[in-house]
């Protein structure tokens, strides 16, 4: 997918101006409340229009104020999944999901509804009126709705930050599953930085109606640590959990973590912030935390006042907080042994 936007929009005492190529399969456009992310999906939905510029989606003009280019909505052939679901209540979840693949081209139906459905886990809820969904139910309907447009673009606005946690969590491997087994491109917008994590490989961030940072997930989640009330998110994948004295072992790569609580049957995702992690110079005597790993400093990175430790152990990374004056004491380098405690109860599980 190659996307090339260079637009302007006024809208009141706002501006949005925004000019520079997409491309890629899995996009995040990422900004505070108010930075004109919603109004840049309108216009590439073409729900609104800019009030000049140029839009052009794998080399189709789809806006043009020069040239007089205005593709409708709904010949652009790109789909979107809003914050709230906008399922349309007079019609049964079949009719819902239905409802673009019926008004698809023929030759453009290149998505086995059997298969989606399947994928999604909807053929259950089919014949259900939609005021009998869960949100997260409903948020899947409206996935399931927007692929089978068989769009060659899906659009997402903050589509999970009208859920709680646990359905948000349930909620984002089925949006990555869908894009990646139909081959459908997508942008995600939110305000989340965990969300950009799980969602996306490339940033684009907002700020005032302008582009102000491209960048990686990992990068921008390193930059903004020290201002995150949770500091760095680590994202681990922990499996084969067995219990042992009131807590789960768990495998994570080649390592063995105690967690305390929130361990399924299989894989789990947990995420464990920066700020856990205590690090220690040399081994200790004794401690209380249950997880003691042996590190390497492979980076150390700024976040403001903070320091980031990238601490590789086994084939695993982990980045470890702390504050300059800790940093000298331990007199962390690149390369300098350290050792990390980690609390079984600083685990929390995501999926």
């Amino acid at each position: 997918m190659k996307l090339s936007i260079d637009i302007e929009k006024k809208l009141g005492n706002f501006t949005l101006r925004f000019k520079t190529d997409i491309s890629g399969e899995q996009t995040g456009i990422f900004g505070a409340s108010g930075s004109g992310k919603s109004t840049l999906v309108h216009i590439l939905s073409g729900i609104m229009a800019p009030d000049r510029g140029e839009i052009s989606l794998d080399d189709e003009c789809l806006f043009s104020s020069t040239r007089n280019v205005a593709i409708a909505p709904e010949k652009r052939r790109i789909a979107i999944v809003f914050q709230q679901a906008t399922l349309f209540p007079h019609m049964s979840v079949k009719a819902n999901i239905f409802y673009g693949y019926n008004r698809c081209r023929p030759e453009n139906r290149l998505i086995n509804p059997d298969e989606l459905l399947a994928l999604l886990k909807l053929q259950p809820l089919l014949q259900r009126g939609v005021e009998k969904l869960s949100g997260g139910e409903k948020q899947r309907v409206a996935l399931a709705r927007a692929v089978l447009a068989n769009p060659r673009l899906l659009l997402m606005d903050e589509p999970l930050s009208a859920l709680d946690d646990t359905l948000r969590f349930q909620i984002i491997p089925y949006l990555k599953s869908v894009s990646e087994r139909f081959g459908i491109p997508y942008i995600f917008i939110s305000h989340s930085l965990i969300e950009m994590q799980l969602m996306t490989d490339r940033i684009y961030v907002f700020e005032n109606g302008s582009l102000i940072e491209t960048t990686t997930p990992d990068q921008l989640a390193r930059k903004r640590m020290s201002r995150n009330k949770d500091g760095y998110l680590n994202l681990m994948q922990l499996s084969c959990p067995r219990q042992m004295k009131g807590m789960f072992s768990c495998k994570w790569g080649d390592q063995t973590l105690f967690v305390s609580n929130g361990v399924s049957d299989g894989e789990s995702l947990f995420e464990l912030s920066s700020r856990e992690i205590i690090l220690f110079k040399q081994h200790p005597e004794a401690i209380s935390a249950r997880n003691l790993l042996e590190c390497r400093v492979s980076e150390i990175f700024h976040s403001e006042d903070r320091i980031g430790v990238e601490l590789s152990t086994g084939d695993e990374k982990l980045v470890a907080e702390i504050v300059p004056a800790a940093a000298e004491e331990l007199e962390i380098a690149v390369g300098s042994i350290v050792y990390a405690a980690i609390k079984a109860s600083s685990f929390r599980r995501l999926s």
